[in-house]
This record gives structure tokens, sequence and C-alpha cells, in this order.
């Protein structure tokens, strides 16, 4: 069964087209990526205007006309917190399901960390043991900790880079007193998040998911110990807070010709990386090790679950 999960970000409209079997893991055919930065589309109040809702609604028209070019049986569209917190968010997403003409899943940040969590606990195995998880997208980060399928906490705080690009880092550099601005200000948003998940017991295994964090491991992470196929990369704390002095002091023209960083990721790249270090800090996480599946595969992986599978013949 060939399956279609349309995850509508802050940052990109990413189509993932996989097939499916009864007991087998989703294999990947296609991954097409539209790069958004919807906050960028932001008015004052908090709307999208007009143009973002136009570049929105293209993207998304070209993501269902390749998944029925590919004869997806069943297309999951998803919705995260740009078009989730938008002021005119109900207008956009009826806009949205006009143009798939289905109904959009529009994901509660705690929900958003689930699916994520799980994606993270089936690619580790339980193996794993207690994982705790960091997850940065463009309008928020999301927390998790558990020791089985599901997280036993989870939160979502609005601390995405492209949101905090905007607020606190708008200028190219942004230079080092606007990051420790926005380093004050995380460090506050995250205080609660990060008393709940501290009582929880010591993780066996830290996990980073997301393409900033995989980006900012390009950057200041190390490779691990794997094979084909699992290339792992651990993303060490003080190697990353190491590099944001240096991220601050440069131009963002300059950043993409770094290792890791796209042209999509060079704006925001600055406030993941202070927005990361300070949530690794306040959760005493020394390194993380930096997941490729993440709430796409989450998403798949829960809609297996939901068919009733049969056997041949039965």
């Amino acid at each position: 069964m060939r399956l279609g999960v349309l995850d509508i970000g802050s940052n990109t409209v990413h189509l993932l087209i996989a097939d499916v079997i009864p007991g087998g893991r989703p294999l990947a055919k296609t991954s097409k990526r539209t790069v958004l930065r919807l906050m960028r589309y932001l008015e004052p109040d908090g709307s999208i205007n007009d143009e973002g809702v136009q570049a929105l609604i293209s993207a998304v028209t070209e993501a269902r006309n390749l998944a029925a070019s590919e004869n997806v049986a069943e297309l999951l569209a998803t919705a995260t917190s740009a078009v989730r917190d938008a002021k005119n968010g109900k207008h956009v997403i009826a806009q949205i399901e006009e143009a798939l003409g289905q109904d959009l899943q529009v994901l509660g940040g705690e929900t958003e960390a689930r699916y994520t969590f799980l994606a993270v606990r089936r690619w580790f195995g339980w193996s794993a043991g207690q994982i705790l998880l960091f997850d940065i997208g463009g309008g928020s980060l999301e927390l998790a900790a558990g020791a089985d399928e599901l997280p036993e906490a989870a939160a979502s705080v609005p601390l995405g880079a492209g949101r905090m690009t905007i607020k606190f880092l708008p200028d190219d550099p942004p230079g080092e007193e606007a990051v420790e601005r926005l380093r004050e200000h995380a460090t506050e948003v995250l205080r609660p998040a990060a008393t709940a998940l501290g009582s929880m017991p010591k993780p066996d295994h830290i996990v980073g998911s997301s393409k900033a964090i995989r980006s900012l491991a390009k950057l200041a992470g190390t490779p691990m110990p794997s094979w084909p196929g699992n290339e792992r990369m651990l993303l060490p704390r003080d190697a990353l807070g190491s590099w944001i002095p240096r991220l601050a002091k440069l131009p963002a023209s300059a950043r993409q010709e770094l290792p890791g960083i796209t042209p999509d990721r060079t704006f925001q790249i600055v406030a993941a990386a202070v927005v990361l270090h300070t949530a690794m800090t306040m959760m005493k996480a020394e390194s993380l090790t930096v997941s490729p599946w993440a709430l796409r595969e989450g998403v798949l992986l829960r809609y297996i679950e939901s068919l009733s599978w049969s056997a041949p013949g039965a």
C-alpha cells in the first residue's frame, strides 16, 4: 500500500511518499520539499497575509498532484504551529482543505511531540530505554520523555527557529547582544517544561530530530559508528555552544557556506542553535544523537497501526 504524509510546517511543505506492508518498516519512495518560511508572511496581528496564503496553496496543490501521479492510496495531510497559531488560521485551513479536496489534520503541540516520539522510539528501539527528545521546528520546540512508545510527558513551547528569528534576531548578522536576549527569553519560556520533564527518570538516550538539528549536527557534531543506511551523528552541547558566537557574527550569505547549513536554513540557524543549546543546558543534556525519523514518520506509523491488516486468503 502506498501512503503519503503531507507536513505543512512553519518552514516547509514536505510530502513523504512511502510503501508499507504488514509488519514491515515504511519504505520511502519520494520526498518533496517546498521551502516557504511562512513566518516571513506574518502580519503584525499574527495573521498570514494573502501572499503567504497563495504560496501555501500553490505548494499544497503541487504536492497533491505529485501524490496522485505516484498512485498514493491515502494522503495524510497535517499542519503544525504556523497554521495552527495564525490569527486567520481557520480561513487558511479552509483554503488548504479546498485545494487538497480533503480534510486537514491540525496537530496540537503535544500531539506533534507524541508523534515524533513514536517515530524516534521505533527508530532506536526498546534497547534505547528512557528517551529524552528535542525537536525544533520553525514555530515551536517540542520536548518529550518516556520509556514506552508514547511519552510519559510531552510539551510544546513557542520557541521555533523562524518565530525567534523574526522576534529577536531580525538583523543580519544578529550580534551577541541579540543572541543573549533570545537566550534569556528561551530560559524563561522553557522553565515550566524543563521542571516537568526534569522530574522524569534520568534518560538513557537523548535524541534530537528535525532538519534544524540535523544541520547543527553536521556543523558542530561528530560521526558515530554506523553502517550504510543508518549514518549516525552525535551533537555535543559544548561544541554547539562554541559555534553560537561565530554564527552570530556571520551574515546569512556566509553561513550557507558552512557544513550542513543549507540556503533555506541559513537565516534561522542562529536562533535554532541558541534555543537548542538553552534547552539542552536546562535539561542537563551533555549531548544528543540525531534521529533521521521525526514527525512525518510518526504520523505514518500511527496510521499504519490503525489499519486492520488481514492475512492473505483470510
